[in-house]
């Protein structure tokens, strides 16, 4: 399987997902948490509780699609490793790394700060095996399913303890589920997601958002794989006792642009400079 194939075959899975997670009338099917006394305790509307609740529903249907597809499903050791969903192809071995988000949107289809991962550690040491199941050059793609849901202004009272017999007039806290699947680069924004955080930002417009139309989908991922490879919060520029190199994508550009021009110029005696040096090298290898 391809990460084209791959791409393709999630994103039509992902269109029946609202079954599985929202009543007919789009209110989510979770109300709550049941004790053995059979005592029900309303749903935090805390976005880390519900992200975590509508993953866990989900895992069953990974691992079905998996199935479906000849590919292994393979979770993550430990709680902040990347990804959230490894899948192997059985034939090929291709690796494909799937990470699930989820946050709400407001009135005017703008949605909460959602985060893209880190853009420190694996991401730059694409060899390394820390905090990820495999190393980041693995992955044939990566991949963000998303789940955008609406908030409701009035529910359930958390303080309040119902029994399971009350459960249909226990109010869901969320409804009206949006699920997407794009690559990981075509969603994501040229800042990080909040404050001077090292996570990449993802943009906040509901249409561009699930249509993949970031700010780098045209740019493409290698220029994405740059900027925020060398990408420097303010924390980190004075760590480093240096001035940012770039802020936004403007800066970028014109770090990027600087000598360019003049190496140009004089890109035929650079290669002849390269070629003197690695025949010196290799003059004193011989000796």
């Amino acid at each position: 399987m391809t990460k084209e194939d791959f791409l393709k075959a999630l994103q039509e899975e992902v269109l029946e997902y609202n079954k599985i997670i929202a009543t007919e009338k789009g209110d989510w099917i979770v109300k709550g948490f049941i004790d053995i006394y059979r005592n029900i305790y309303t749903i935090s509307i805390d976005t880390k509780v519900v992200s975590k609740v509508i993953e866990i529903l989900l895992i069953p249907e990974f691992e079905k699609f998996a199935k479906k597809y000849n590919l292994k499903l393979i979770l993550p050791a430990q709680q902040n490793f990347y990804p959230d969903l490894s899948f192997v192809c059985s034939e090929t071995g291709n690796k494909f790394a799937v990470d699930i988000k989820s946050t709400f949107k407001d009135s005017k289809d703008k949605i909460k700060s959602m985060t893209l991962g880190a853009f420190t550690g694996y991401f730059r040491n694409r060899e390394s095996t820390k905090n990820t199941t495999f190393p980041y050059q693995e992955y044939q793609c990566h991949l963000v399913l998303g789940v955008i849901y609406t908030q409701v202004a009035e529910s359930a009272n958390e303080k309040e303890v119902y029994s399971l017999d009350e459960i249909e007039s226990i109010e869901s806290v969320i409804k009206d589920f949006q699920f997407f699947v794009q690559p990981k680069y075509k969603i994501a924004a040229a800042s990080p997601g909040s404050g001077n955080t090292k996570n990449i930002g993802a943009v906040n417009n509901l249409e561009k958002l699930i249509n993949g139309q970031g700010v780098f989908s045209e740019l493409g991922e290698e220029v994405y794989d740059d900027y925020w490879t060398f990408y420097l919060t303010n924390d980190m520029a004075k760590a480093l006792e240096i001035k940012r190199p770039y802020i936004n994508l403007k800066t970028y550009l014109e770090y990027k642009s600087k000598g360019i021009d003049t190496l140009r110029e004089h890109k035929a005696e650079i290669l002849e400079m390269n070629e003197e040096e690695i025949n010196e090298d290799l003059e004193g290898d011989e000796e």
